[in-house]
């Protein structure tokens, strides 16, 4: 449990917050690079950490995030034309660039101080695996590059990336991707018979079965400089044991405990658009080969559980605002919550806590020690910025390349050894 004070300190992020002064030493991402795919293509709405900004893509393709407001009159430039490398204002045509500069001023005479020292508030971008990172802090702090997630260095086609709407603050959902012993309820189905139809299905109610007959996994946690590395480990078949990792990553990056061996891999990024509801940045990757038509497919639709069907917007289909679509009926005979989709169980019960969760009333067990461990790192990474000590995390771009997924393995192994095992990495690092 966590007092009210350091509760507030972790949930809030907007700019002058101690989080959100920490959230703004890291790249973060802001927009889908398909979201605004073409040059000149309209420009879009962007909020993110309390802040509204615009984002629009140039004549030469370059990406500006503005503030949206005119130095004029202030005029939203979010109805601005975008022509000619800049956004020109509707109301008296001023124009601005992806540096936020006024590079034309129609109504002002020639000569006039204001053509030199015009600008708008602008952050830089860059665009990373099909997605739109910026930074929001200092310049002078600003880190070389992204982080460099697997999934952003890989060909195109060998991942798949969207996002999706969290209808919370982006503290108790990240908690969500870190708290693995709750498979042992939330996403459990009736049990399956493995059939000539499916032949993956013998293995995979193997390892719900696992999930199922031990919901108490125990913990080993393994830190590196931009996170740590959780595994929980379940009792399995004879004397072997049923790891789930997870990776974390600074401030707020996750890569999933599912995938075994041969199997794609699936990762997160929270971002905050305000302190009651966050994007949540979604994508598959496999490093050996090219995701397949149906794989995508699939994909677009919701499946392979960590993809939410989608409406308009990136809002799921079922979400707060709907109870889910919550079926009693299928809850009674079928499935543990009576939701369908695993992304959208893990909303239900995210969202279920509140937009903002009271962590002065929790009652802690064993297996929230990866919950522990994050927000004590949450935590104590802020309150060093407010004394004046940088995050090194930031500045670290390449330690981020990191894999986390599922293992079986004798009992008498360690996590790191189960992790050299299995990854060829005590941490999980990516073979170069």
């Amino acid at each position: 449990m966590l007092t009210s004070s350091d509760n507030e300190l972790l949930t809030r992020t907007d700019a002058g917050t101690a989080m959100g002064e920490y959230f703004r030493r890291f790249w973060q991402p802001i927009a889908l690079s398909r979201e605004i795919a073409e040059p000149d293509s309209p420009p879009i709405r962007v909020k993110v950490m309390g802040e509204d900004l615009v984002a629009f893509r140039d004549t030469k393709g370059r990406v500006g995030l503005i503030e949206p407001h005119c130095a004029h009159r202030g005029a939203n430039l979010f109805f601005g034309r975008n022509e000619d490398c800049g956004i020109r204002c509707i109301y008296h045509g001023w124009k601005y660039d992806v540096n936020g500069k006024c590079v034309d001023l129609p109504n002002v005479p020639p000569g006039s101080r204001y053509y030199e020292t015009i600008s708008i508030k602008a952050y830089p971008t860059r665009e990373f695996g099909e997605i739109v990172w910026a930074y929001l802090g200092p310049r002078e702090r600003a880190p070389e590059s992204v982080p460099q997630l697997e999934f952003g260095m890989l060909p195109p086609s060998h991942r798949y990336v969207t996002k999706r709407l969290q209808q919370c603050n982006w503290a108790h959902s990240m908690e969500g991707a870190l708290d693995t012993a709750h498979f042992s309820f939330l996403h459990m189905p009736a049990p399956r018979v493995a059939s000539n139809e499916n032949p993956n299905a013998a293995a995979d109610e193997r390892r719900l079965r696992w999930l199922r007959n031990d919901p108490m996994p125990q913990f080993s946690i393994l830190e590196h400089e931009v996170g740590f590395v959780v595994g929980g480990s379940r009792r399995a078949d004879g004397e072997d044991l049923y790891w789930r990792i997870t990776q974390f990553m600074l401030p707020a990056h996750s890569v999933t405990p599912s995938a075994m061996p041969g199997e794609t891999y699936f990762g997160y990024t929270w971002v905050p658009i305000t302190d009651e509801a966050c994007w949540i940045y979604v994508y598959a990757w496999h490093p050996e080969r090219p995701l397949s038509d149906e794989e995508r497919a699939k994909f677009e639709k919701g499946g392979y559980g960590q993809m939410a069907e989608l409406g308009p917007g990136f809002v799921p289909l079922r979400n707060r605002s709907n109870d889910f679509l919550i079926d009693r009926d299928d809850q009674k005979h079928r499935t543990f919550t009576g939701v369908r989709g695993v992304a959208e169980q893990d909303a239900l019960a995210q969202d279920s806590q509140g937009v903002i969760a009271d962590r002065t009333r929790e009652h802690l067990t064993p297996t929230d020690v990866p919950i522990v461990r994050f927000r004590r790192m949450m935590l104590e990474g802020a309150k060093a910025l407010r004394e004046g000590k940088e995050p090194e995390a930031a500045q670290r771009y390449k330690s981020y390349s990191l894999r986390s997924g599922g293992s079986v393995a004798p009992a008498s192994m360690s996590l790191e050894e189960v992790m050299k095992q299995r990854f060829g990495s005590a941490l999980g690092r990516v073979p170069t």
